[in-house]
């Protein structure tokens, strides 16, 4: 690479863990880094879906950093603005701002197996980084369905992350594709303004009340001046969700009673029995995600809105075409169908040791060891990467548990690298990342996400379910305290290496390997 800059660290995005892993560096006394950024802002999801009535289902005192207390949250359930806000404030408060580099979409970063050392392009400049932090997020690269003939659709076509606000919904035919977590919250936003509204929908989902409300004045007052009582609040919020685990991961059975509540919810905003029961759910509520609306109901059973229980399978011209045969016509589809989880694009861009990138290692299925590192890619971390998700609480605690990671890999960095800073790498061994991920997988096979009788945005292209967490967040934080050297390789630039650890990698032509048992 030629004139590149080179950091100690480079962060990849600027939402949630991004901009926790740039707070945290700054706190361990780390300055070097950058943190690029594809878009113009930070804000992750959060600054590109901007869909009507987007917002967030897990309560705000919950869904924000245990290091930034936010006392002003307006709602239980703090809109999109809010929480885009927030993340804004963040970055202000922290120092954040000088690191950011806008509009600098990582085009590529290549292990340099001679200089230990990551070359990032991107497509303003380029950088050389000791660690590359990868904090892109699961939900940033949408995903939309190769339907045929969509290219003769005359009309607008959008995803739900890529909204398009200049376009007028007023008086027009609007088809909605999907009935995920976007959709539900889509739909009663815009059907009072659209004149036909078709929902395709081809797996029902389970959907429980929104318990939102305005956060009192006096509440706020209280959090503000005294903060313990938010920390309280959040403390509460996570222990309720940390006692539904063990429903979600080793009795499934239990889910029983929720699924009579959901149910409940349906009967009551829902009269017609042939609409219900198209909306009845065939799988076990949380094989996939439970989504929570008090008002996606009622916006089915309203006059201007038609359910089509199938999915969408051709466009011809106007005419859309479900799978069971039904025909609609339309002026505007939008949809809501998700994004790249399991097959997350950037892995294409990654290139190891050995020239081997990210999804070729990953073609048999994402693997990570404690959902933060991989195997044949030194000095490369990830937040929220394999099995880091959850199905009931907040990935916040998740981020949060991972910086402790991260902040302990810097710290041995610099512990091996020694007071002649001398270039050093740790490398997760192939066994190590094997034994976890088949403790990983033995404790999903119980869990309702495998169990529970559905096909979710959980489960890869073979079927392992390489996305949640099979656990608490309290055992995640515990897993992830510290790093086990034994799991790793050390990478010292030197000598010709041997290429006697597992690690899979071709020898290194400048570089020795040392493994600590």
């Amino acid at each position: 690479m030629v004139d590149s800059r080179h950091v100690r660290v480079a962060v990849i995005g600027s939402g949630f863990g991004g901009l926790g892993a740039a707070v945290r560096l700054r706190r361990e006394g780390i300055t070097d880094f950058v943190v690029l950024e594809r878009a113009g802002s930070v804000g992750g999801t959060w600054r590109d879906n901007t869909y009507p009535g987007c917002a967030c289902d897990v309560p705000s005192h919950l869904y924000s950093f245990s290091f930034a207390p936010e006392p002003d949250w307006p709602r239980t359930f703090s809109g999109q603005s809010y929480i885009r806000a927030y993340l804004e404030r963040v970055a202000d408060t922290f120092g954040i701002r000088p690191h950011l580099r806008f509009r600098h979409e990582v085009m590529r970063v290549r292990w340099d197996e001679v200089a230990l050392r990551w070359e990032v392009t991107t497509s303003r400049e380029d950088f050389t980084a000791d660690v590359v932090v990868s904090a892109g997020g699961a939900l940033s690269d949408p995903r939309v369905p190769d339907v045929p003939g969509l290219e003769t659709f005359p009309g607008e076509v959008f995803h739900s992350a890529r909204w398009d606000h200049d376009l007028p919904l007023r008086g027009k035919r609007v088809a909605v594709v999907g009935t995920g977590a976007s959709a539900i919250q889509i739909v009663p936003a815009i059907q009072p303004e659209v004149e036909r509204l078709t929902v395709f929908q081809r797996t029902p989902p389970w959907v429980m009340p929104r318990t939102d409300r305005a956060i009192s004045r006096i509440e706020r007052l209280l959090h503000r001046a005294f903060p313990v009582t938010g920390a309280a609040r959040r403390q509460f919020l996570r222990e309720v969700r940390e006692l539904q685990v063990r429903a979600f991961t080793k009795r499934p059975e239990l889910l029983g009673v929720v699924e009579s509540l959901a149910k409940a919810n349906m009967a009551k905003a829902v009269k017609d029995p042939a609409l219900r029961a198209a909306l009845t759910p065939s799988y076990r509520i949380g094989c996939k995600r439970i989504l929570l609306s008090s008002t996606y109901y009622p916006a089915l059973a309203r006059p201007n809105v038609d359910v089509v229980a199938s999915g969408l399978a051709e466009v011809r011209g106007s005419t859309l075409v479900a799978a069971d045969g039904t025909k609609v016509e339309a002026d505007v589809v939008v949809f809501g169908t998700g994004f790249h989880v399991t097959d997350v694009p950037i892995a294409e861009r990654v290139v190891g040791a050995g020239g081997v990138t990210l999804a070729e290692a990953w073609k048999d299925g994402m693997e990570g060891l404690r959902g933060t590192t991989a195997a044949g890619f030194p000095n490369w971390m990830m937040i929220t990467g394999p099995n880091t998700g959850l199905g009931n609480s907040s990935m916040i605690l998740m981020i949060e548990a991972q910086l402790n990671y991260l902040a302990d890999y810097l710290g041995q960095l610099e512990r091996l690298e020694g007071p002649g800073g001398g270039s050093v790498a740790l490398d997760a061994r192939v066994s190590a990342v094997g034994a976890w991920n088949r403790r990983v997988q033995e404790r999903m096979t119980r869990t309702v996400w495998n169990t529970g009788g559905c096909t979710s945005w959980y489960l890869d292209a073979n079927g392992r379910n390489t996305t949640i967490w099979p656990g608490t967040t309290r055992e995640f934080r515990r897993e992830t305290r510290a790093v086990d050297l034994a799991e790793y390789d050390v990478i010292r630039a030197g000598d010709a290496g041997d290429g006697d650890s597992d690690s899979g990698a071709v020898p290194r032509q400048a570089a020795t390997k040392e493994t600590v048992r």
